[in-house]
Order: C-alpha cells, then sequence, then structure tokens
C-alpha cells in the first residue's frame, strides 16, 4: 500500500498507537491520531501535535474516515467498536501495529505468542541470539513498539516480536520465519467471547506460514497440538514431559535438542537461570528457535544458566527482615499466578486482585489452598476472588483500598523465610495504566519498607 501522502487513522495512543503514529508520519502520511480517552489521561501525546499530526481525543467521530485509506489499531481498541464497523462496511484496511510494521521491513521475524511465558521466552531468545552473534530487534508486546524498532532492522537482522491476541486479530500479510505457540488457556474472554475464538485468534501467529517457515509447538498443551494438522510450516516441538524425535526436551535432567539424527545436549534443569517447570517450557522453546537460527549448543547452555530475567515475571525485588518480595505484576491471569505460585517452595503471601478478563478462578484457588498462607485482595475482582477461595475453604483472605495497603498488610504479616508474591492474576487497568506501572508502584513500595527498616537499625 502507498502510504505518502495519503491520510491514516490511528486509533488508540498508548505506546504503540504513538509509535504507529510517529513511523507514518515519517513515512509520509497524513496522520489523525485518535483516542476514547480526553487528553489529561494520556501520557506522551502533547508532542504529537507539534509534530503535526492531528489529534482527535474523547471520541472516535466517524467524520475521521473521510478519505482515509488505512486504520492502524492500537491491541487495546476493541474490534467491535462503530468507528471499525463502519470502517470495514466502507472497505477501509484495518491493520494491527505489527502489521504496518511487517509490510515495511525487509528482516525476517520471528513470532512468539501463548497465554503464558510469552515476555520470557522473548527475552531469553533474543540474549540467545546476540550471544551467537546475530544482529538482533527485540520488540512488539514485550513492552517496546515495534513500529518504534522497525526502521533500524536491515536485511540480516532477526527481528524477534513477542504477540498478542489482540494484535493477531489485526494482520493481514504478516509471515513470522519461525512462529511459536507456547500455551493457551483460557484468557481476554471479556474481549473475545469464548476460549475458541481466542484461541483462533492465537492461531493466526500461522496464517501465512509456508513450506520453508518453522512453526514451534508444546507437545504437551493439548490444545496447541490441535494446531498441528492446520498450520503449513516444518513443526518442531517442544516438551518438558517426554522425548521427541524432533525438537528440544528434557532427558534425565538435562536439556536436550535432537534435530536431524544430532543430538545436544545444553544445560541440566537444576542449573536453569529462572526454576519453575513453566520455565523449563520456556527455556526449551527459546533454546530451539536459537538452534534453528544457528546458534551453537555451548552457547544456548551459556545463556540457559545466566539469564537474568525480565521486569515484572517473578522479579525478586528485595529481601528485607528475611522476607523476600517478587513483583509478578505481568501475572495477568489465573493460570500465570498458578505458575508462579508453584515456583516457589516457601511460605507465601499473596498479593492478587485487578480487573478480571472473563477468567475462571477456581483452579487458582485450589492452588491457594495447597500453597498460600495469606492472600491479600484488592481492585475489582476481590470480590469474585473471595468467593472462588471460600468454595474451596479458604478463609486466610484480607481485602484492602490500594496497593499501598497490601504491601503494608502483608509485611506486617509475615516472618523471616515468607515470600511476598504480588502476582495479580488480573490486569492493571482498574487502579493501573498498565501491569508495568503497577508493578514499578509495588517495587517502590518495597523500596520503601527497605528504607524505613534501615533508618530502624540506624
Amino acid at each position: 500500500m502507498e502510504i505518502n501522502g495519503e491520510k491514516v487513522v490511528v486509533l488508540g495512543l498508548g505506546k504503540s498507537g504513538i509509535a504507529a503514529a510517529r513511523f507514518l508520519k515519517r513515512l509520509g502520511a497524513r496522520v489523525v491520531a485518535s483516542d476514547a480517552k480526553p487528553q489529561e489521561q494520556l501520557k506522551g501525546i502533547r508532542s504529537l501535535g507539534e509534530e503535526g499530526i492531528e489529534l482527535v481525543l474523547g471520541k472516535h467521530p466517524l467524520e475521521m474516515l473521510r478519505g482515509a485509506v488505512l486504520v492502524v489499531v492500537s491491541p487495546g481498541v476493541p474490534d467491535s467498536i462503530p468507528f471499525l464497523q463502519e470502517a470495514r462496511r466502507r472497505g477501509i484496511q484495518i491493520w494491527s501495529e505489527i502489521e504496518l510494521a511487517y509490510r515495511f521491513c525487509q528482516a525476517p521475524f520471528i513470532a512468539i505468542t501463548g497465554a503464558n511465558g510469552k515476555t520470557t521466552t522473548t527475552a531469553w531468545l533474543g540474549e540467545m541470539l546476540v550471544a551467537g552473534g546475530k544482529e538482533v530487534l527485540v520488540a512488539g508486546n514485550i513492552g517496546i513498539p515495534l513500529t518504534a524498532e522497525v526502521e533500524k532492522a536491515r536485511a540480516a537482522h532477526l527481528l524477534v516480536v513477542e504477540v498478542s491476541s489482540f494484535q493477531l486479530e489485526g494482520i493481514k500479510k504478516f509471515r513470522p520465519w519461525m512462529a511459536a505457540l507456547l500455551n493457551l488457556t483460557a484468557d481476554h474472554l471479556d474481549r473475545h467471547g469464548n476460549f475458541t475464538a481466542y484461541a483462533a485468534a492465537k492461531g493466526r501467529i500461522f496464517a501465512n506460514q509456508g513450506p520453508d517457515d518453522y512453526c514451534i509447538l508444546n507437545a504437551d498443551d493439548e490444545e496447541v497440538r490441535r494446531f498441528s494438522k492446520k498450520v503449513r510450516g516444518q513443526i518442531y516441538w517442544f516438551s518438558s514431559h517426554r522425548e521427541l524425535s524432533r525438537g528440544a526436551f528434557i532427558r534425565h535432567g538435562t536439556l536436550i535438542i535432537q534435530d536431524g539424527g544430532n543430538c545436544y545436549e545444553l544445560c541440566p534443569v537444576e542449573k536453569l537461570a529462572l526454576p519453575g517447570e513453566h520455565n523449563q517450557e520456556n527455556a526449551l522453546a527459546a533454546a530451539l528457535m536459537a538452534h534453528l537460527a544457528g546458534v551453537p549448543a555451548r552457547v544456548l547452555g551459556h545463556v540457559l544458566r545466566n539469564f537474568s530475567g525480565v521486569a515484572h515475571r517473578c522479579e525478586t525485588v528485595a529481601e528485607i527482615a528475611g522476607i523476600r518480595f517478587v513483583n509478578d505484576s505481568k501475572g495477568t491471569n489465573p493460570e500465570a499466578t498458578i505458575r508462579a505460585l508453584e515456583a516457589f517452595g516457601q511460605p507465601i503471601i499473596l498479593i492478587a486482585g485487578g480487573r478480571a478478563k472473563g477468567s475462571d478462578f477456581t483452579q487458582l484457588a485450589r492452588v491457594i489452598k495447597k500453597k498460600v498462607k495469606k492472600v491479600i485482595l484488592l481492585g475489582e475482582a476481590a470480590p469474585l476472588l473471595r468467593q472462588a477461595l471460600s468454595n474451596v475453604g479458604y478463609q486466610s483472605v484480607l481485602e484492602v483500598p490500594s496497593l499501598e495497603a497490601a504491601v503494608g498488610e502483608a509485611f506486617v504479616g509475615a516472618i523471616p523465610g515468607d515470600c511476598i508474591l504480588l502476582s495479580p492474576a488480573c490486569a492493571s487497568w482498574d487502579m493501573f495504566t498498565s501491569f508495568e506501572e503497577r508493578g514499578e508502584v509495588f517495587k517502590e513500595l518495597v523500596a520503601q519498607l527497605g528504607r524505613g527498616a534501615d533508618e530502624k537499625k540506624a
């Protein structure tokens, strides 16, 4: 599509929307950028007007469609709003931000999606590729808009991209050279309506692949295995429970890659940098993709042992008075929180709650009953979580009005050897603009506790 001189509308002015608007402006488009929120609720948009981008805030008037050849939609904008329905009626193209970036990039893409583990796997893979001497850009749902990075890419680069179901809804030609589906559990049902629609959105990552591309699938996930009959690329599997003829797995406590009759030993499970069975899966997927991209086994083993993890995903923040504080703000669904709980063997005080996404908290409640000494709830979903916990006979629950109160109450109730874990099982949008903001606030509150403890010692 020719963009120069044409009118393009950008809907949603979070980080990816702002980056897309600027990218389109650099391509020579006449950009109209809109958000349903008023200006005082938006960050980082003031300079857009000074850059020649027209701003329409507080609503999405249909008049913006007049003369437009393209609408670029941010992930947070529902596909069903009247503005997009009218755009379709008029035959106007609608793209996600990753589709826009893909159309103007010659470098191959490695794309990763799934209900959980996307960010860790994406970051881990990026480190493996860099350590293997590759030219790499890491972006997407990991927190770095793809349109902010894509102009740096040359043909020799590899673009490692975390993609969400929301972003995949708006692709047309997006074709990753390598695409991974890590797992599928119910998430974002408030947006997609049901699990079938959610899984179909995730599966779009493979939609445009051909026989020269790679599909990376989780052999342990029944829902993921269903895609093996639909994809056209070369399938490679990973599994933490079974040995495979082609793929990555664990044999006698060691991560292994088997490919074309060759067997590569990478790293003992006990030496992995990140704990928990879910991180074994993340490690296997990342190592398999890096192997297919040509990174030697010895390099993979080194990065598997030394990866530092990512912010807001089971991130140890501090240890104060013998109490460990862990920030898992990116745990935005029940399955993610279950995985976090299972990664720790010490007594846990869990801080949870936020905005529910149509999730069922029943299984989480069962795991909490086995693993958690106390739960502190906040946000819109607190009553739903309390009811789920009550249904399984768990009563050690406290509701609080803020994250500050939650951290304070958790610290008061903790003893040396405990772990205070922020893993909300919910989105952040009722109280924060993003899971990143929620996690940063948690870290600052913990830092304040630490400074207070130091003052008492002094």
